[in-house]
């Protein structure tokens, strides 16, 4: 049995009487994790956000029960008169609209909450992330301080579509147009100049996935 004598034992026997699990070992089994990274996260009085978010997706546990006991602890997922929803972790990364920035941790600092239906029609909600935008350079469609939804299963090219972009130590929110040899990577803003990535620089290039959402849907 847990103590209580700290915040993850806690959460963790939350856990395991929300859900009818007995033991460490089979929470371990359920996460898919090593029994030893339960005890990991114990030493540091810290459980990870993915595994808050693999509950959610198993359990329909609600991820704000779990982390601080407050508010309904299943999020109700078989009433046909609710709306269902997906939560996409946003992660302390910053995406910048403009001459370029890398700022990314890949710690989870939140989520948001999205219709399931209008997600699951767009694309690998497994492979979805949020992240902020630093820059004005797509502008007025994508904003300075906007928060947008990526799909990084979205990899694929499609002329003229909105994509982050890592190049160098850099990643970029910019259209691209695929021409012969080289990527072009265009901004909203007339006050930026494009930015042409020809066959030496594609090795360079990493094309993070395709731009869903930023307060608004783009299609």
């Amino acid at each position: 049995m847990l103590g209580s004598g700290n915040i993850i034992d806690k959460l963790l026997q939350r856990i395991l009487s929300a859900t009818g699990i007995t033991t460490q070992t089979e929470l371990a089994e359920v996460l898919n994790i090593n029994r030893s990274a339960i005890t990991h996260a114990r030493n540091n009085n810290k459980i990870p956000d993915r595994w808050i978010l693999q509950l959610y997706r198993k359990f329909n546990l609600n991820p704000e029960w779990v982390e601080f006991g407050t508010g309904k602890t299943f999020i109700n997922k078989s009433s046909c008169s609710e709306v269902e929803f997906d939560y996409i972790p946003k992660v302390s990364a910053i995406l910048s609209a403009g001459s370029g920035s890398f700022d990314v941790n890949s710690n989870v600092n939140g989520y948001i909450a999205f219709a399931a239906k209008w997600l699951r029609l767009k694309g690998s909600v497994s492979d979805m992330v949020a992240m902020d935008v630093s820059g004005d350079s797509m502008e007025p469609e994508i904003r300075d301080g906007d928060v947008v939804l990526i799909d990084k299963s979205q990899q694929e090219i499609i002329n003229r579509k909105i994509y982050a972009v890592g190049f160098d130590d850099s990643i970029f929110i910019k259209r691209l147009e695929k021409h012969p040899g080289r990527i072009v990577l265009c901004s909203d803003n007339r006050a930026y100049a494009p930015i042409y990535l020809n066959d030496n620089d594609m090795e360079k290039t990493r094309i993070i996935g395709r731009i869903l959402w930023s307060s608004r849907e783009h299609r």
